[in-house]
């Protein structure tokens, strides 16, 4: 009995260290919340005239094991800036017990969707200007709070993390280059994300990169998140006041039906100057046929994904914060000016611009920063980025499997490349960027310090 007694102990002490053992372990938990806005409330460009079957989200992962927690964010709207960017990182690191440091919140620049902009909130509040209802945030916080209670929730049912893994595909006619330049190096035509031109459509499909990478987390065999990204405009048609998570949203549901069981999040990449127009005409049915394309190279990614054992050492987060240099046209009292008379139009108003302006006058810094799992790395920036950014981190360790989310803080808006400015084109101009060419640099030196 006595030898039986310290058996029975000895299995006690063992099945509690192996449940200490488990929950100091790599875990994952995973969120997910309608942020889809209600009748009549204001999208980026038109209110909300009814709502669709796909619902918008907010989703991710909440990584656990590795020093503080990490939290990965996507939101199908189409912009999170300023102190909107920095609520949202602020609350959902307060709800999963880490810094805001680590937390990572990308927007996937969808056009029929809300956008988010505490600072311009607070400017339009203050001059007291009319039809900026879009810079409204009851709404997004009201998403902000879903999110956070979420995050909460799902912590206590955080599963283990036994593997990561990897894999990538070509997606085929999805992605082009959105600039076309003309003999003299000017940029002649915008290939738009519906372009109806057919000559336009007719040339090259140009600088991309065609390849959707796909970074997942299992608990043995059982896939718990999925996490791809892309670089392109995620346009097919929009302006029709329904509120669309639009092609990469739907691929995305796609692929949650083939795998139901694991949490599916998706992020663009440096998508500033890529678009579907070489594919794209406008025509509605265009929509799924582009989604279905991304589908099939999510799918072949999860197929060609090679799996590894994950420990905590494989699992690491680093931060570079940078300053990006200002764009020599914006100006306070000019830009206040305009709020005053000029009606809003666009996305990128004087509103975006001067709340940009007025934050990096106080010595704004972003964070760029990098999430490490084994040989695979994925980069989280700021802004509309050229895809020539996502291209150089990839040559700069081509040892490595090196994937990009760009649209995280949209304060800066473009952020062409060093050569783009002088070219002309809409993407560069004095209404869509708020950085200088310099940004390239900086933005460069920051990326090659955390991919070494």
């Amino acid at each position: 009995m006595k030898n039986q007694a310290r058996i029975l102990i000895l299995l006690v002490l063992l099945l509690s260290s192996f449940r200490l053992f488990a929950a100091e372990g790599l875990r994952l938990a995973v969120f997910d919340v309608d942020a889809t806005p209600p009748l009549g409330s204001a999208m980026a460009y038109d209110p909300v005239k009814r709502l669709d079957e796909l619902t918008l989200r907010c989703r991710g992962v909440v990584l656990l094991g590795a020093g503080q927690p990490v939290v990965l964010c996507a939101m199908d709207w189409i912009g999170i800036a300023n102190e909107g960017h920095d609520a949202f990182r602020a609350e959902l690191a307060k709800a999963a017990g880490t810094v805001p440091n680590r937390v990572a919140v990308h927007a996937l620049h969808q056009h029929d969707a809300p956008g988010c902009d505490f600072t311009a909130e607070k400017i339009i509040k203050e001059l007291g200007v009319q039809g900026y209802s879009r810079f409204e945030g009851e709404f997004q916080r009201v998403v902000l709070g879903r999110a956070a209670v979420a995050i909460q929730e799902a912590l206590p049912n955080a599963q283990s993390v036994t593997h990561f893994g990897y894999g990538e595909s070509v997606v085929k006619e999805v992605a082009s280059q959105r600039r076309i330049r003309g003999l003299d190096g000017r940029i002649r035509a915008t290939r738009t994300s519906s372009t109806r031109d057919p000559a336009i459509r007719e040339e090259p499909e140009g600088v991309i990169d065609p390849v959707v990478s796909l970074l997942s987390f299992w608990n043995g065999d059982k896939p718990l998140a999925l996490l791809s990204a892309y670089a392109c405009h995620p346009q097919s048609y929009y302006r029709l006041g329904i509120p669309s998570p639009d092609f990469p949203g739907i691929a995305r549901f796609i692929r949650g039906q083939d795998l139901n069981g694991a949490l599916h999040v998706h992020f663009n990449g440096a998508g500033g100057n890529v678009t579907a127009g070489k594919y794209n005409d406008g025509a509605q049915a265009n929509r799924m046929i582009l989604a279905t394309r991304l589908a099939q190279g999510m799918r072949e990614a999860y197929e060609k994904t090679e799996k590894f054992v994950a420990t905590p050492g494989e699992i690491g987060w680093e931060s570079v914060p940078v300053r990006l240099p200002i764009a020599p046209h914006l100006d306070d009292e000019e830009l206040v000016g305009k709020l005053r008379a000029t009606p809003p139009k666009g996305y990128i108003s004087f509103a975006d611009q001067l709340a940009w302006l007025r934050l990096w006058k106080a010595g704004r810094q972003l964070d760029v920063t990098c999430l490490r799992v084994g040989k695979t790395r994925m980069l989280h920036l700021p802004g509309e980025l050229f895809v020539e950014y996502q291209l150089n981190a990839k040559a700069m360790r081509p040892d490595l499997h090196v994937m990009m989310a760009a649209y995280g803080d949209y304060g800066p808006g473009y952020i062409g490349t060093a050569a783009a400015y002088p070219e002309g084109g809409y993407e560069t101009g004095p209404t869509s960027s708020s950085v200088s060419p310099e940004a390239e640099a900086v933005l460069l030196d920051a990326m090659r310090k955390l991919l070494q």
